[in-house]
């Protein structure tokens, strides 16, 4: 995509007021995939040198905006943790080709805020929190469950940016479930449910996205009942939260979402009636 109203290119690693019409430029996939009629200068990322992925002494994981989605699956490949696996499965979500994969960004994925994102159900499923800087400096940590408020709509204020996303040493060592649907079978997620089991005190995490316009994230003490379960599920989600475009109704992805999360369930913590 030619994005004709683009005037200039700044790197960002020379600092510069922020205006109207700017946005930050990571791998580009979708800024150049649509018309941009209201941006005018690009402030780009792709040289700041942020290492993609790097644990931290407490066994935290960091993830930069700027990792691709290339880099954080060859990352997670040789990652001694259990919760390993759930990271190929989100990558291969994306169902793109290798030339995406190189470019995309996880903070892309995030700040896109597409309940589809595949970036979104990992970081949130293990209870990531996002490091944001305001222009003036100012930093804050945002859950990422939090982060994204509704289909494209974000926590971010304007020229905020999105430095990093951390996962906590304890949700890696999780045991994970996975399960996604789509219309097609190479289609875009209509439901992607996600469980993780925490081996210290046996509680249990399920996270819905794709189904819904926000990541609904709900944490239990200890496996819930089926009942238990679809009741906090029904609770959590209101009616008007079921996602509806093209790739599946409302009623298609509840019903969906209630499926998948009782499979979660009865593999993590057992058929407990």
């Amino acid at each position: 995509m030619d994005l004709n109203t683009v005037v200039e290119i700044r790197d960002a690693r020379r600092p510069a007021p922020w205006r109207p019409g700017d946005a930050w430029l990571g791998g580009g996939t979708y800024l150049f995939s649509e018309p941009q009629p209201r941006l005018r200068r690009l402030v780009d990322l792709s040289r700041t040198g942020w290492t993609p992925v790097r644990r931290q002494p407490d066994g935290s994981l960091e993830i930069a905006a700027t990792c691709t989605i290339a880099q954080l699956s060859r990352f997670a490949q040789a990652l001694p943790a259990e919760a390993a696996p759930l990271f190929e499965q989100c990558c291969r979500a994306f169902l793109a080709s290798f030339k995406i994969w190189n470019m995309a960004t996880v903070g892309g994925n995030l700040c896109n805020a597409l309940p589809a994102g595949p970036m979104t159900s990992l970081t949130s499923a293990l209870d990531g929190a996002c490091l944001l800087i305001a222009q003036d400096g100012a930093r804050r940590r945002v859950k990422v469950a939090d982060f994204v408020t509704g289909a494209g709509r974000k926590v971010l204020a304007e020229g905020e940016l999105l430095r990093s996303v951390t996962l906590p040493a304890r949700a890696l060592g999780c045991r994970t479930a996975f399960r996604q649907a789509s219309l097609y079978g190479l289609g875009r997620s209509g439901v992607l449910v996600i469980g993780a089991l925490d081996p210290v005190d046996g509680s249990l995490a399920v996270t819905v996205t794709a189904a819904t316009v926000r990541p609904v994230r709900l944490w239990f003490p200890l496996p819930p009942t089926a009942g238990a379960l679809r009741s906090a599920l029904g609770s959590a989600v209101a009616d008007g939260e079921w996602f509806d475009d093209i790739h599946g109704l409302p009623e298609w992805r509840r019903h969906m979402t209630f499926r998948y999360a009782e499979e979660i369930r009865r593999e993590l913590g057992g058929a407990t009636r």
